[in-house]
C-alpha cells in the first residue's frame, strides 16, 4: 500500500459524479435484446397454437405425438438459429447481454436445442409409424430418403450431435482448444443445411404466408449476421486501421505484452477492461482468433495486450515480430467504467485477470484512497504488468494488496494457504470495510470468479455492483 500527496488523473477521463449514465444505457440495450427474444419465441407458440397443435395434443393418439414433435422442432429450430446469433457478435446481443452473458445463453440454448431436435425426430417418427402402422425403423427410413430435404437434414443432425458430444466438458479436456474451436466450427454447418427441411416442408413453416416470412427472414438474418459480423466488419476495421506489432516484451516471470499501433484507432471507441479477438499474420495458423483484453488504457494510437505462456497460442505470442500485421474483431465486452454506480472501486484479479484491470484503472477517474487493487498469483516473480501497477500506485494512489503463493484447501479457494483460515467475506471486508459502497471488477480463471462473486454476495455486496466477464469462446 502507498499513499502519495497529488495524484492527477489523467487527461480528459469522466468525472466521477459522471458515471451513472453508463447502467442505464445497458438496461436500456439489455430491455432490447430481451424483448426482441421473447417476441420472436413467442410468435413461434403463436404458430403452433394456429396450426391446430393444441387440439391434436387434446385429441391424444398418434397425433398427439405428431404435435409435440412439431412443437419441439419449432423451438429447436428457433434456439438454433439464435444460437447462431449470439455468437455472431450482433451488437443488440453484444451490448445487451455482454459477453459472459451471452456464452452462458449460448450453452443453455445449445443444450435445449439439441435435446429438443433429438425429441423432434422421435416423437415424429413414433407419430408417423403409429399412423402408418409401421415399423418405426422403416417410418426413419422413408423420412430420410423420401421426404424433402431429410437427407441434409439428417447430415446437419449428425455434425451437430458432433459438436455436442465434443463440447460435453469430459471431452472437452481432451481436445486442444484450437482442435475444438475447429471442430465447432461444424455448428455453423450444421444449422445451415438442418433447417432448409422445415422451410420446404414443415407444414408449421408452410401454413401461412406469416410462418413463411418469419421463418425465411429469421434464417437469412442469422446468414447474414454471421457474413457481416463476424467476417465483413472485422476485415474492413482492420484493413482500415492499419495495425501492426510494435514491440513484444517479456512480463513477469512467464508472460509477454504485445505493443501495436495503428491508424485512429480512437474510432472504434474502445474502453478500458473491453477485449479484442486477435489474429497475427505471421505464417501457417493465422486464422486462430486469440480473445484477450487490453492490458493498458486505449490512448493515441497504441495497444497493448498482455499474456501468459502456457499453450501454442500464447507462446506465439512471444515469437512475434515488429511489423507484424494484425486483424481484429471488437472491442467486446461490459467489464468497463460505463458499469460502475458509485466513486470507489475495488478490482480483484488472478494471473492473467489482472491486465484488463490495469487498463480500467488506467482509463478511469477517483481519488487517492478510491480504488484498491488486490492480485492473486503463484508467486511474485508470475505477476503481469508490475510496472504500470507500480505507476498507478504512485501517481494515482491506488492501494494494492498482493496475494502470491500456493492456493488454499479451503473453503475460500480463492484467498493463498497463507490466508486459509481467513473467511472470504470477512477478508473482503477487511480489505474495504465500507465494502457497499465499492463497486468490485472481478477477472481470472472461471471457478475462481465464482469463488470471489460468492463471497462479495455473502459480504453484502449488491449484484449490481459486482462486475464479471467471462473471456471463454
Amino acid at each position: 500500500m502507498a499513499t502519495i500527496a497529488s495524484p492527477t488523473a489523467p487527461v480528459g477521463l469522466r468525472h466521477p459524479a459522471a458515471v451513472s449514465t453508463g447502467p442505464r444505457r445497458a438496461a436500456a440495450w439489455n430491455a432490447g435484446a430481451i424483448v426482441v427474444i421473447w417476441l420472436t419465441s413467442l410468435f413461434v407458440a403463436a404458430l403452433w397454437v394456429s396450426g391446430g397443435g393444441v387440439d391434436a395434443v387434446l385429441g391424444g393418439g398418434a397425433e398427439a405425438l405428431n404435435a409435440v414433435g412439431r412443437l419441439c422442432g419449432l423451438v429447436a429450430a428457433n434456439l438454433l438459429l439464435y444460437q447462431v446469433l449470439l455468437m455472431a457478435r450482433v451488437p443488440l446481443f453484444e451490448r445487451g447481454f455482454g459477453r459472459d452473458g451471452i456464452t452462458r445463453m449460448h450453452r443453455i440454448a445449445g443444450f435445449w436445442s439439441f435435446w429438443l431436435m433429438l425429441a423432434h425426430i422421435a416423437l415424429l417418427v413414433a407419430g408417423y409409424a403409429a399412423v402408418a402402422q409401421i415399423s418405426p425403423f422403416v417410418q426413419l427410413w422413408e423420412f430420410v430418403w423420401e421426404y424433402p430435404g431429410m437427407l441434409l437434414a439428417t447430415a446437419g443432425a449428425v455434425l451437430i450431435v458432433l459438436v455436442a458430444v465434443t463440447s460435453i466438458r469430459r471431452a472437452r479436456r481432451r481436445l486442444r482448444y484450437e482442435s475444438w474451436h475447429l471442430l465447432h466450427l461444424y455448428a455453423y454447418v450444421g444449422v445451415g443445411i438442418a433447417l432448409p427441411h422445415q422451410l420446404w416442408a414443415g407444414a408449421d413453416f408452410t401454413a401461412s404466408a406469416w410462418a413463411t416470412v418469419y421463418w425465411w427472414t429469421l434464417w437469412a438474418l442469422a446468414a447474414a449476421a454471421v457474413v457481416v459480423f463476424r467476417l465483413g466488419v472485422p476485415a474492413v476495421r482492420s484493413w482500415r486501421h492499419g495495425l501492426r506489432v510494435a514491440a513484444v516484451e517479456a512480463d513477469g516471470s512467464g508472460g509477454v505484452t504485445v505493443r501495436m499501433s495503428g491508424r485512429r484507432l480512437d474510432r472504434l471507441a474502445p474502453r478500458g477492461g473491453q477485449f479484442f479477438v486477435w489474429r497475427f499474420l505471421d505464417g501457417a495458423g493465422w486464422s486462430r482468433g486469440h480473445p484477450l483484453s487490453l492490458s493498458a488504457a486505449p490512448r493515441g494510437d497504441e495497444f497493448a495486450i498482455s499474456a501468459r505462456i502456457v499453450g501454442d497460442g500464447t507462446a506465439r505470442l512471444a515469437r512475434l515480430r515488429p511489423g507484424t500485421r494484425v486483424l481484429i474483431e471488437g472491442p467486446y465486452g461490459r467489464m468497463t467504467g460505463e458499469e460502475r454506480r458509485g466513486r470507489k472501486l475495488l478490482l480483484v484479479g488472478a494471473g492473467a485477470g489482472v491486465s484488463p484491470l490495469v487498463s480500467l484503472l488506467e482509463s478511469e477517474p477517483y481519488a487517492p484512497g478510491e480504488a484498491t487493487l488486490v492480485t492473486r498469483d503463484s508467486t511474485p516473480h508470475a505477476a503481469l504488468r508490475g510496472a504500470a501497477i507500480a505507476a498507478l500506485v504512485r501517481d494515482r494512489g491506488v492501494r494494492l494488496v498482493r496475494l502470491d503463493g500456493p492456493r488454499a484447501s479451503s473453503a475460500t479457494p480463492w484467498l493463498p494457504a497463507s490466508h486459509a483460515a481467513w473467511n472470504g467475506a470477512q477478508a473482503l471486508r477487511h480489505l474495504a470495510p465500507d465494502l457497499a459502497e465499492y463497486d468490485v471488477f472481478v477477472c481470472g480463471p472461471q471457478p475462481w470468479m465464482d469463488a470471489v462473486t460468492r463471497d462479495l454476495r455473502a459480504a453484502g455486496v449488491a449484484p449490481a455492483r459486482i462486475h464479471t466477464e467471462s473471456f471463454t469462446i
